[in-house]
């Protein structure tokens, strides 16, 4: 019985340890050491947390918050190079823009955007091109870039705003019903992409009367329009321009050099910017870098955090419309802002713009110190040679300290209903003109 019991007990304690064996073997025989284990094994294993973590976001713009918040000078020497730089490279103030000088006739207009067959420059296209460069020989003191980011709102910047020499604004933005006191209403130059046109005017196809009467608050600013970025972007650009001379308005259409675009992407890209295009907002602040001396940028603020009040912020000042998140990289954008920003190139301003009336002095402002998540910001001049505060007059070009020859970009007057209105279509250009003249809407239809 003895001698049963024991031998019962041996097989157990043998079971035992076989099974801790081949339990030990099964389970590691996919793990090896220095390797991580087998990817179904990990899917089978159980949910994986999650990288992301609620608070992160928050995270980052603290970051961002930590880096704006020192005391900000500028750095001549750093604006200087980096302006030189950029100037060398991008040759911003001779062709930004397209001209008769730089885009002759008969030469050929290659797309920036798409691989697309070069567009053949006609006569009737060479007539839509500016005669002179509006910039040629000249430069400003002080230029305001003003983003659409919802951080404007309530932001009560309107009239530091204005008092930059030159103001440049994105996309046609609202500056009425109540936005001034946030946004102000002086422009010198406005961009206008043609997806707007599409969606809000219908691709100037049929009534253009809303779209010229839209344009009546940038007065005689120069109209920038990237006409020569993609194929159906060359249309309704024209048409656009064609539409402010049938109604005489003093807006003054000119097309965004695709050139240009080409070099600037590349000299960001040399910067470390990875992205698929650059956003108009990064492409008017390089601008400015070439054109003013001191370059203060308003509503560029890619978070939908507030910095200060850390309430939740609109994509827009005007509306909650959300970027298309495959084409710009606006925090990479802002990232490298930011850098030139730290480094003293140029002035990002966030948080709000608190105006006080200076004591017996009615035409000059002192701005009080703006505080951004508990840090005090001082928000200074608008450079070291900030003119008073001016009034914009939109009906006269002359009254503009930037004033310089007309740009005359006389030519076909209309591309009505059921014209050909790409100029890459046909081979026949005076019977497309002639096309267009007989469907051409009087001013005022």
């Amino acid at each position: 019985m003895r001698g049963l019991f024991s031998f019962m007990l041996t097989l157990s304690i043998l079971g035992t340890v076989m099974t801790a064996l081949v339990w030990y073997f099964f389970s590691n025989r996919n793990v090896q050491p220095g390797r991580l284990p087998h990817k179904s094994h990990i899917m089978n294993s159980g949910p994986v947390p999650s990288r992301t973590c609620k608070g992160c976001r928050d995270t980052v713009t603290e970051k961002v918050v930590e880096r704006y918040s020192h005391s900000w000078r500028k750095q001549e020497d750093k604006f200087r190079n980096f302006r030189s730089l950029l100037s060398n490279r991008c040759h911003g103030l001779t062709k930004a823009m397209v001209t008769q000088t730089n885009t002759p006739l008969g030469s050929k207009v290659v797309y920036d955007g798409e691989k697309r067959k070069p567009l053949q420059v006609t006569p009737e296209l060479f007539s839509t091109f500016a005669k002179e460069n509006p910039f040629v020989n000249t430069t400003w003191d002080t230029c305001s870039v003003v983003g659409n980011g919802g951080i404007l709102a309530n932001s009560s910047c309107g009239e530091k705003i204005d008092s930059a020499q030159f103001v440049i604004r994105c996309n046609l933005p609202p500056l009425e019903n109540g936005y001034e006191r946030d946004v102000g209403n002086k422009t010198d130059l406005v961009t206008a992409n043609p997806s707007i046109l599409m969606e809000k005017y219908g691709g100037l196809q049929e009534r253009r009367r809303p779209f010229v009467e839209s344009l009546r608050s940038y007065g005689d600013s120069l109209m920038l329009l990237p006409a020569f970025s993609y194929g159906h972007n060359t249309p309704v650009s024209l048409r656009a321009l064609y539409t402010i001379q049938d109604f005489d308005s003093p807006s003054r259409p000119v097309f965004l050099n695709p050139e240009y675009l080409q070099s600037l992407a590349r000299f960001w890209q040399g910067q470390g910017l990875r992205t698929v295009r650059l956003s108009t907002g990064l492409i008017v602040a390089s601008l400015a870098l070439e054109l003013c001396a001191n370059v203060h940028l308003y509503g560029f603020w890619p978070f939908n955090k507030h910095p200060h009040r850390h309430q939740n912020l609109t994509n827009h000042y005007y509306d909650d419309r959300q970027s298309k998140k495959t084409v710009h990289a606006m925090p990479a954008e802002f990232d490298h802002l930011l850098r030139l920003h730290t480094q003293g190139v140029l002035r990002i301003h966030l948080g709000e713009c608190t105006p006080t009336a200076s004591p017996g002095c009615s035409s000059k402002m002192a701005w009080a110190s703006a505080s951004v998540s508990g840090f005090s910001l001082p928000v200074g001049s608008l450079g070291s040679a900030m003119p008073t505060l001016v009034q914009h007059n939109t009906t006269s070009q002359t009254q503009k300290p930037w004033a310089g020859p007309n740009i005359n970009v006389s030519g076909p007057s209309g591309l009505g209903q059921g014209a050909s209105e790409d100029p890459t279509q046909g081979s026949d250009s005076e019977q497309r003109t002639n096309h267009r003249r007989g469907n051409r809407r009087r001013p005022g239809k």
